[in-house]
């Protein structure tokens, strides 16, 4: 199996991203810190507000819950990252990507339905993240950062993980994985189409 083809067997990700994507990264460490925080920030108020929406559901509210905790963990351990280093948190930027991601989300069906997209969205969020994080574990140029991005690939691979099964118990599996087959191919357009860029983990 080529390494490609092990990645994707991880994370299901139809389209990897180019490893010289972290070049450019590096070179802009606050703008991408910042970026950084802003997105632990926002998955911790999606799952908030999944928990919210759907608190009658047990199997929601107690494999979710722990997740906020961690994320927002991850908001704080990166903006301390940031002030070590001397920079502050700067404002909040559009996230092109998962804007085009929300878009994905179809109209219509039922509750659990809903709840389903809700899931595998934030599945596919987290299955990017991680190869994003996992790139620069191996291959930003600081020491200290490799250990911290690592730190944060294991991570998200466990919330992928969690999402992707917590959809298997609201929906048939054979409808999971092939609406899960239709958010990757639709997933790995919209990264074609974007251009990446040093300010973005995504």
């Amino acid at each position: 199996m080529t390494k490609i083809a092990k990645e994707k067997f991880k994370l299901g990700l139809e389209l990897p991203t180019d490893p010289r994507w972290v070049n450019i990264a590096e070179k802009s460490l606050e703008e991408i810190l910042t970026d950084h925080a802003y997105c632990e920030q926002k998955a911790a108020s999606t799952c908030i507000s999944i928990i919210i929406k759907y608190a009658d559901k047990k199997d929601v509210l107690e494999q979710i819950s722990p997740i906020v905790s961690e994320e927002w963990a991850h908001f704080r351990k990166v903006v301390a990252e940031l002030h070590k280093r001397g920079f502050e948190l700067g404002k909040q930027r559009k996230d092109d990507y998962v804007v085009q991601l929300m878009q994905l989300h179809k109209k219509g069906g039922d509750r659990d339905e809903s709840l389903v997209e809700k899931l595998l969205i934030s599945a596919l969020i987290e299955a990017r993240s991680c190869e994003r994080f996992r790139l620069l574990s191996l291959h930003i140029s600081a020491p200290e950062l490799k250990a911290f991005y690592h730190e944060f690939m294991v991570s998200e691979a466990q919330h992928y993980k969690v999402f992707l099964n917590l959809a298997k118990l609201y929906k048939d599996e054979n409808y999971v994985m092939e609406r899960w087959s239709e958010f990757l191919a639709a997933e790995a357009e919209i990264m074609r189409n974007i251009t990446p860029r040093a300010d973005r983990i995504h």
